[in-house]
């Protein structure tokens, strides 16, 4: 897909991939292309925003080359999404410093609370052209 908006992930964080199989459940229209923070598109992406690619602690929105990212990027991305999930938009009028608070305790603590993978998720051969190569 020719500008859709992509969604960095952190690929070994099982938090991050819960989130990125919600999202494609409640994306019938296949708006998001993903791709995890590791993997070379990813990597690419982060250092054309010139953003650094050992840190794995957001989760970022490219869209219309304009960077989303922490709690902006998943309101953004619960907008465009199916059913009642898009109301979290809602949140958007609270703070910034406030929501990315939050954001950065799930963050820092989401291997300890959630766990982790050994490696990335390998997509679906279904969903493969879902995500970046």
């Amino acid at each position: 897909m020719l500008n859709a908006p992509v969604i960095l992930f952190d690929g070994v964080c099982n938090l991050c991939n819960t989130a990125v199989q919600f999202v494609i459940k409640n994306d019938p229209k296949n708006i998001f292309q993903f791709a995890s923070l590791q993997s070379e598109p990813g990597q690419a992406l982060l250092k054309k925003h010139q953003l650094p690619v050992q840190d794995f602690n957001s989760f970022i929105l490219i869209e219309n080359e304009k960077l989303f990212i922490k709690s902006t990027a998943a309101l953004k991305v619960a907008k465009q999404l199916n059913g009642p999930v898009k109301l979290l938009y809602g949140f958007i009028i609270v703070p910034a410093f406030i929501r990315n608070a939050v954001y950065s305790i799930i963050a820092k603590n989401r291997y300890r609370w959630f766990g982790k993978n050994d490696s990335c998720m390998m997509p679906s051969p279904a969903l493969q052209n879902r995500f970046l190569k």
